[in-house]
């Protein structure tokens, strides 16, 4: 399936017009600890490109659910990837099944601030006290207001924040979000400030 045919026929539903690189899908996956991870959730997997990178590292008894709302994307990851719990649905209803690691391909400067909190709280509520988060941003709106909202609800939410160097080879170019340790909004479980932008 062509995620370009779909950006084109549901651009509100589809948040790239090119499906991410191998590249950027070994940066998203990489140091996630997905080889001891038993509950695995990702967010928007659009063709399955981190999908297939987050089964390379998987133990064949973990639990992998995706939740996709594109319809014909969610049929063809079912044909594709029968191993994967695929849910036709929108990523604000992830269920809290406190999973070790959460990874989103979502097009978070396409959405409202409100639309971006919600999921963000449904991430937070669903991940493990040690749990992370991944998820990748375009290096050319990595100033715009959304992706700045973005960036800053994200480091409310989690006491470590780290951004990668910028994956060149990925069209367009984007660097990737690692998150871990969810804590109650703008606190850290202690009650401290959440870290300072990375």
């Amino acid at each position: 399936m062509s995620i370009t045919r779909e950006f084109l026929r549901h651009p509100m539903l589809t948040g790239a017009i090119a499906a991410s690189s191998p590249r950027l899908a070994e940066t998203m996956t990489a140091g996630l600890g997905l080889e001891h991870a038993s509950r695995v959730a990702e967010l928007g997997p659009g063709t399955g490109v981190f999908t297939e990178a987050v089964l390379a590292l998987l133990r064949p008894e973990a639990r992998f659910t995706a939740v996709e709302i594109n319809p014909r994307f969610a049929d063809a990851l079912r044909d594709r990837f029968p191993q994967v719990d695929v849910v036709t649905g929108s990523a604000e209803h992830l269920a809290p099944e406190r999973f070790d690691v959460v990874v989103s391909g979502l097009p978070w400067t396409a959405m409202t601030a409100d639309r971006q909190h919600r999921i963000l709280d449904a991430v937070t509520a669903s991940l493990a006290a040690n749990g992370r988060f991944t998820t990748f941003a375009y290096a050319h709106a990595a100033w715009t207001p959304p992706a700045r909202r973005f960036a800053a609800s994200l480091r409310s939410r989690f006491a470590v924040v780290e951004r990668t160097s910028v994956v060149w080879g990925n069209l367009p170019p984007a660097f990737v979000y690692r998150a871990a340790l969810p804590v109650s909004v703008g606190r850290t479980r202690r009650g401290q400030p959440a870290a300072a932008p990375a």
